[in-house]
């Protein structure tokens, strides 16, 4: 397992809700296995390994609630504890040390939420209240596979310069490349930018130019969202984007839509466009060099329009942020 105690004591999105019943199923975190699967409906996730003998619980099954280890029938409950070892003699006792190691595990807007830190506070959930809000309808998209560093990963999804080029005739247009000026600043434990008007050919894949709005937030350091609002229309329009570092430059990514119009268009339109723009992303973030996040700011050259990258990492370096990252 990867070691940096910012992002093991951090809560990652690593599975959507949806997707998630009580067949086991594996994900990686920082090089970590582990398992997930619903106790009597309640996610739970654990280090996808039997202590008897190392094999993944993930290939196992859910039975009257409990895991069931593959290899030899162990039965692990909801908390971790082997309450069943079927080789052993009636009423005999089960030794102590026969124990799961457990992660902290929620639910929340659709997604399951894990930290490494059996304690996390969930406090330190990253807040998206669109999700919750009736007046917005949430699309899931992903999860997007990228062989990158996360954090170079958020990075670019902070970065409004490239969209007029990467993302041209959806995003950005060439001829109005220009990013009007703005400050990002840090505010109750999360980067927040100002306001930025950038005009847009097709913003979300419905084919009509606007001139959109964009406030970002960092929310924790792999974790960042956007709100871009049409002030003629009214329309809104938010994005949850969640890097989960599966290792240090292997990262999948979770991202939440969200709108508050156009309910009638179908949520696989709007699936089909994320994909598009990560995929024109994914290219050139890979080809990145260095790999990992330069927090030296004199590494690489910035300008006035590079206010949220530069704030990012500053930020990333105070918390002493190590994963995906180069000083």
């Amino acid at each position: 397992m990867l070691n940096d105690p910012v992002v093991s004591n951090d809560w990652h999105a690593i599975c959507f809700a949806a997707d998630l019943n009580e067949t086991p199923k594996q994900a990686i975190l920082m090089e970590e296995r582990i398992v997930l699967f619903r106790s009597d409906g309640t996610a739970k996730a654990f280090k996808d390994l039997c202590i008897h003998r190392g094999a993944a619980l993930s290939l196992g099954k859910v039975r009257d609630g409990c895991l069931v280890c593959p290899y030899h029938g162990w039965s692990y409950d909801s908390g971790g504890r082997c309450v069943s070892i079927p080789q052993l003699p009636r009423g005999a006792a089960i030794p102590l040390k026969a124990q799961a190691v457990t992660y902290a595990c929620v639910e929340r807007y659709g997604i399951i939420w894990v930290s490494l830190n059996a304690q996390a506070e969930l406090g330190r959930i990253p807040l998206y209240e669109e999700a919750d809000d009736p007046a917005f309808h949430t699309v899931s998209c992903g999860p997007f596979k990228l062989q990158a560093a996360a954090p170079r990963i958020v990075e670019n999804f902070l970065d409004v310069s490239h969209l007029a080029f990467l993302h041209e005739g959806y995003l950005g247009d060439s001829e109005h490349p220009e990013i009007s000026p703005h400050e990002a600043r840090l505010e109750n434990d999360r980067i927040v930018s100002d306001e930025i008007g950038v005009y847009q050919p097709d913003p979300d894949g419905r084919g009509l130019p606007m001139d959109n709005y964009y406030v970002y937030e960092v929310l924790r350091p792999l974790t960042a969202r956007l709100k871009k609002t049409n002030k003629e229309t009214g329309e809104t329009f938010s994005m949850l984007f969640a890097a989960l570092p599966e290792g240090e430059r292997f990262t999948s990514v979770f991202i939440l839509v969200s709108r508050n119009y156009a309910f009638d268009l179908p949520d696989e339109e709007y699936r089909d466009f994320q994909k598009l723009i990560i995929e024109q992303d994914a290219g050139v973030v890979e080809s990145q060099r260095p790999e990992l996040l330069p927090l030296d700011l004199q590494e690489e050259l910035h300008l006035r329009c590079d206010r949220i990258s530069i704030a990012y990492r500053r930020w990333l370096s105070e918390l002493g942020m190590k994963l995906g990252t180069s000083v």
